[in-house]
């Protein structure tokens, strides 16, 4: 019994830390994750370029949120000067962000990859960020994109 409300314990208070990470507003200087400084970063437009041929880089990389996942915030989405979006995940869930950082500049760190994002996956991220059923099932093909996985996030 001693074991079992042992662990309880400790969900309830992971549970409780994601729930106030999410629910603090991000302001300027804020960091998530790892410690971020600007020094460095280049714009997420240029991000494509600067990987060339190669699967994926380490990189430092600024721009603006214009989406968050609504559930947890569990992913975003920055702008690029074509109107197309970089997905942005976050090493290991180690960190999520507040529904309010949308609009926001961020520098964020980390690793950027050349994937294919399945169909399932794509639906379920429209889900996450609050699309209705039919526009989730108009998503019928895979879709080739470059992603970042960020180990830090600092907001500007």
């Amino acid at each position: 019994m001693k074991k079992l409300t042992s662990v309880l314990f400790i969900f309830l208070c992971l549970g409780s830390m994601v729930y106030a990470q999410n629910a603090t507003p991000a302001k300027a200087g804020s960091t998530y994750g790892e410690a971020v400084s600007k020094k460095g970063a280049f714009p997420i437009a240029d991000l494509q370029q600067k990987m060339g041929n190669a699967e994926s880089l380490n990189a430092k990389v600024s721009g603006k949120v214009v989406e968050v996942c609504t559930k947890k915030g569990c992913w975003m989405k920055l702008e690029n000067a074509d109107g197309e979006t970089t997905r942005v995940t976050f090493k290991d869930y180690a960190f999520f962000m507040p529904e309010n950082i949308v609009g926001k500049n961020v520098v964020l760190q980390g690793v950027s990859k050349l994937k294919t994002t399945s169909v399932a996956d794509l639906q379920h991220y429209a889900e996450d960020a609050g699309k209705s059923k039919a526009d989730i099932a108009k998503i019928i093909t895979p879709k080739q994109e470059i992603t970042f996985e960020a180990n830090g996030v600092l907001v500007l």
